[in-house]
């Protein structure tokens, strides 16, 4: 799997300077470099500009790199709302989503996403377009909470869902979230409100279609 991850970024996942910067800003930060591999991130930005979605909701900050690949993904015409637990993480993930021209389309909410997932839904908001890259744990009440909070036709995707090739392969040693992560799969391939597939890039991603309600 490494082996053709490495291939894929080299073909597919070229960096440039900004990205660059932003891995070096989350490692000086003392913070996990859990980043998106880049083809992962360029396949953000090309599923945005492909569904043309505008209002972008993500689970997950980080330091920035996911949002500014989605931010690249609908331009200067769309908005970025960014969840993330760690008020620290919020700050550079702003910074750097400002030093690459969006920070005056993203905001971010601090604190536990549950709660913040429950006031956008209070608040009646809808978005076209979510990326779920947090605490794994929580993945199937986040899928729960971007279905209410979608469109009709709004993309999900969610990160990590192979679990470094574990959910498949038994000769993988396996991760606290590997079944975790199986359970999640289950449940968005057979889910009644979405179309999904799972694309073996990076960690894996699901890719869902929420259907027309």
């Amino acid at each position: 799997m490494k082996q053709m991850n490495r291939y894929i970024d080299s073909m597919f996942g070229h960096q440039d300077d900004l990205l660059e910067k932003v891995l070096l800003s989350i490692t000086e930060n003392g913070m996990p470099s859990i980043s998106v591999s880049p083809s992962s991130g360029k396949l953000l930005s090309m599923l945005i500009s492909i569904t043309g979605a505008k209002n972008v909701l993500e689970i997950g900050a980080l330091g920035g790199y996911s949002g500014i690949c989605l931010a690249r993904g609908f331009g200067s015409e769309g908005n970025l709302t960014s969840l993330e637990l760690e008020g620290k993480y919020a700050q550079l993930a702003h910074s750097n989503l400002s030093k690459a021209g969006f920070g005056d389309q993203v905001s971010y909410r601090v604190g536990p996403a549950l709660e913040s997932l429950e006031k956008l839904v209070g608040e009646g908001n809808r978005f076209d377009f979510f990326f779920i890259d947090a605490d794994k744990g929580n993945y199937e009440n986040y899928l729960k909470y971007c279905i209410e909070l979608a469109e009709p036709g709004a993309l999900i995707v969610a990160d990590n869902v192979l679990a470094r090739g574990s959910v498949a392969d038994p000769a993988v040693e396996s991760k606290h979230s590997t079944e975790i992560m199986k359970k999640f799969n289950e449940t968005v391939a057979v889910h009644p409100q979405l179309e999904s597939i799972l694309i073996p890039i990076g960690d894996g991603v699901t890719v869902s279609k929420v259907r027309n309600k």
